[in-house]
């Protein structure tokens, strides 16, 4: 098994087509096909069906290509790694983060960064925790900022809680004011994020333990829309504190009863060691924490 012969089956298996694959890795056709023979056989198995014309994975290669992209996506880190050698002037960080971040601290965060490295490149995911965990997981990305509970935290990941945030109610500023208790939010209607939110999952528990269902007037946004059908005055929201200063469209009601608080982490993949690149990134992340004036709500863990 070549790693030319897998950066060859990931692109069959991303265009489910052979003339493309070979178009986008730049090599003649029958030199692809020919290769692709040649991996099915070394494995005894074949990846592909090819009825009529349609090109469809095997059981062995939906197996195959989740590690496959794993296996490309850390050696394309080892030569990135080898390339920052040279004393940080090239590279690249893959990071992931959650919206409330994306708006918050992480642009300040980025600025100093590519100030210190300005030949290093930054690739921005923006995503939900559980889905960003999945993508950290997978070798798509270098580090996350993701939210964490300690008894949940996915073995495979090593995680440096960062920041602790509060969850407020956020209500239209035109309108009444959120409720302070989460028992009172049983008869408020709610604008709910879309799965793959932590957001999402600590709402719902909070009002499960609560013994309701919310009432969704809204449900599927990203933060961004999550907040502008708030202003519109189609319900309430829980959010971080974060992500309210500036926005004075929305008014904020701090939770009593419970108090709901969430725990932000740097996370990366146990099994392979940051690069060179991610561990500036770090330094810089937790450097610029420690003099940044936080918002209300929003205290250091470092």
């Amino acid at each position: 098994m070549t790693l030319q012969q897998l950066l060859y089956f990931v692109a069959v298996a991303e265009t489910r087509h052979f003339t493309e694959a070979a178009r986008r890795t730049h090599v003649a056709q029958p030199s692809l096909s020919k290769q692709i023979q040649t991996l099915e056989g070394e494995l005894g198995a074949p990846l592909f069906s090819r009825a009529r014309g349609h090109v469809a994975l095997t059981p062995a290669g939906e197996a195959l290509l989740p590690v496959a992209k794993r296996i490309l996506s850390d050696v394309d880190s080892a030569r990135l790694e080898v390339a920052e050698l040279v004393g940080l002037r090239r590279g690249r960080v893959r990071l992931g983060a959650t919206p409330s971040l994306c708006v918050g601290v992480l642009p300040g965060v980025l600025r100093r960064f590519h100030d210190a490295y300005p030949g290093i490149q930054l690739v921005v995911q923006e995503s939900g925790s559980r889905d960003l965990t999945r993508a950290l997981t997978g070798g798509e990305l270098d580090l996350a900022l993701i939210i964490v509970r300690p008894q949940r935290v996915d073995a495979a990941l090593t995680a440096t809680p960062i920041l602790r945030e509060r969850l407020v109610v956020a209500a239209a500023a035109d309108g009444p004011p959120g409720p302070a208790r989460v028992a009172a939010l049983r008869n408020t209607r709610m604008v709910m994020f879309r799965d793959g939110y932590d957001l999402r999952e600590t709402t719902l528990a909070a009002c499960r333990r609560a013994g309701f269902e919310p009432r969704l007037a809204v449900e599927g946004g990203e933060m961004d829309a999550v907040l502008r059908f708030v202003e519109a005055g189609l319900g309430v929201a829980v959010v971080p504190s974060m992500v309210l200063p500036g926005r004075t469209a929305l008014r904020a009601t701090a939770l009593t009863a419970p108090v709901l608080r969430r725990t932000i982490a740097l996370a990366h993949r146990s099994d392979v060691p940051p690069t060179n690149a991610a561990r500036a990134f770090r330094t810089t992340l937790f450097d610029f924490l420690a003099e940044a004036n936080l918002p209300d709500g929003v205290e250091r863990m470092r």
